[in-house]
């Protein structure tokens, strides 16, 4: 089913584990997916394996701990310290297990490295990084990194020592985990869509009569009958925007962006019977016209006032002309249509 020599099995991620750990001098803090209980039982066992006292930080590792132990997991977990014994102890009879090892910023390890958490590294300690990074993330790990580095900290991940290997089973895991089970139906509801995909199609392979593929938000109905999509739900990032939660790519944060790489002009113009009284007002922010402010002010001030002569009489259309001659200015000037709000007021 499995073949160790070919990928590397948990047994020899224990075996690398004891070996770097086993050489470490100082703090050994080694971070990995909390979701991973498997490896938080190899963990353990390393932690006796090199006679280093344990402690765990972060809510997620406390929480699967907490839930792996009840259902009959994790049965012989070592006894963990406090943060405060942590700190006490002489450094090489600590092992730390901590979150964040995709760089989360509000996680452990990101806390640790700054200096915001109560657990601290020095140089002279180690931090193994006992996961693979997530496409995506290589950016905030790289930080994480480098701040460990400055403090003198030894790093280690998997292209220095075999301390990590998928947890994620592979087709002949799956195929005999189908044929234990033998389920009537499979609905993939992790990964990308191809992936999803391609899982359907396996589960089809292995004899399951009915493989469905979805999407976020979908609801499905599975029983009784036929399966049966019945509806959808708002799906997607959630953003917290002062006291506000948001849609990430909502109304609002789409604005912003906007705003963000385009900037934004505002436009007052006065009217009366159709005719422009006064001369257009312009307020700028964020659009790059240091140099030209003042010229880009007139010729924008002049084009507002060409398109209030145009279509000064209909009130609408008259706030679009402006908007279009305005940004229209701007785009010669920057290259950029920033975003342009119009005020029309008639006298």
């Amino acid at each position: 089913m499995f073949n160790p020599e070919a990928s590397g099995s948990e047994i020899d991620v224990r075996k690398g584990l004891d070996e770097v750990i086993g050489a470490a001098t100082g703090r050994v803090l080694v971070t990995t997916f909390a979701s991973n209980a498997a490896r938080l039982q190899t963990l353990g066992e390393v932690a006796e394996d090199t006679g280093r006292k344990l402690c765990v930080a972060g809510r997620s590792l406390d929480r699967i701990i907490r839930v792996a132990k009840a259902t009959g997991y994790l049965r012989d977990f070592p006894e963990t310290i406090d943060f405060d014994t942590a700190m006490s102890l002489p450094p090489r009879q600590v092992m730390i297990v901590a979150t964040g090892g995709q760089g989360e910023p509000r996680a452990a390890l990101n806390r640790i490295a700054e200096d915001t958490h109560v657990l601290k590294v020095h140089a002279g300690d180690t931090v193994v990084f006992s996961s693979r990074q997530i496409p995506g993330n290589e950016i905030a790990i790289g930080k994480i990194m480098n701040t460990l580095a400055g403090k003198g900290v030894e790093l280690i991940t998997d292209r220095q020592a075999f301390v990590h290997v998928s947890g994620h089973p592979g087709r002949p895991e799956l195929a005999e985990m189908y044929r234990w089970i033998r389920p009537e139906i499979i609905l993939p509801v992790h990964g990308e869509v191809r992936h999803m995909h391609e899982q359907a199609r396996f589960a089809k392979e292995q004899g399951i009569p009915q493989a469905i593929t979805q999407v976020n938000g979908d609801i499905w109905k599975l029983a009784p009958g036929k399966p049966k999509l019945v509806g959808q739900a708002h799906a997607g990032r959630l953003v917290l925007d002062g006291d506000v939660i948001l849609p990430a790519d909502g109304t609002t944060i789409n604005e912003r962006r906007r705003i963000a790489l385009y900037g934004q002009i505002s436009v007052a113009v006065a009217i009366q019977g159709g005719r422009l009284k006064g001369a257009p007002q312009i307020c700028v922010q964020g659009v790059p016209v240091e140099e030209d402010r003042d010229a880009f002010l007139e010729e924008a001030a002049e084009a507002a006032a060409e398109a209030v002569k145009k279509d000064g009489r209909d009130v609408e259309k008259l706030r679009e002309s402006v908007r279009l001659a305005v940004r229209r200015a701007a785009v010669r000037f920057t290259g950029k249509k920033p975003v342009v709000d119009v005020l029309v007021v008639e006298l």
